[in-house]
């Protein structure tokens, strides 16, 4: 075996335990995200009763609407998964387009978050009226700032493409934001049964 074959056979398995130990330490970062929202659930689960006499879930929540947003964030999971299947089919522009719907119904997410907010706040139903909507605030607000996170990734991420292409790097951290965008997906359903279902059935 050449000097210039045992080079990149280590390279190649230099890259590949790094790409490991990404894979890995994510899932960690996972785990750890589970646990702060399991906390902000129990929470929620605990003052959900306390409305100090002001309005509950019933009176403040619009169902419909929030089942829209709901809709926005199943169907953002299904535009990502379409970018991941042009990432393994090697289409950057495939991958680069459908990363920009996800970005476009992930935004339109936060808009219709940030819009429930202010109405609720215009309302006077702010998070220092009660417990339950200071647990209300804190649960949903630590997920959407969360999305937005994930969108500011894939902004990265699309400006890492276009200039450097499809390459290892892109690959792995496609699969991690992959994972942490139906990871956000999931930790919405649960909301949307825990916190506002829950309150009309």
């Amino acid at each position: 075996m050449t000097v210039t074959t045992v080079e990149h056979v280590a390279a190649h398995h230099d890259g590949h335990e790094a790409g490991s130990l990404t894979t890995v330490g994510f899932w960690i970062y996972l785990m750890s995200d589970c646990l702060i929202f399991a906390v902000l659930f129990a929470t929620f689960g605990v003052l959900a009763g306390n409305t100090a006499g002001g309005p509950g879930g019933r009176e403040l929540f619009e169902l419909p609407f929030v089942l829209g947003e709901t809709l926005l964030l199943l169907v953002s999971s299904f535009t990502f998964g379409a970018a991941m299947l042009n990432l393994h089919a090697g289409r950057r522009a495939g991958v680069i387009r459908w990363l920009m719907v996800t970005f476009v119904i992930g935004a339109a997410f936060i808009g219709m978050e940030v819009y429930e907010f202010a109405k609720l706040i215009h309302e006077g139903a702010t998070p220092g009226t009660s417990a339950f909507l200071s647990a209300y605030f804190t649960l949903v607000g630590t997920h959407g700032l969360h999305v937005a996170c994930g969108l500011l990734w894939i902004v990265v991420m699309v400006h890492q493409l276009l200039r450097f292409g499809l390459d290892d790097i892109a690959r792995r951290r496609l699969a991690c934001l992959s994972l942490f965008w139906h990871f956000l997906d999931l930790i919405w359903i649960c909301v949307f049964t825990f916190v506002y279902l829950r309150e009309f059935v």
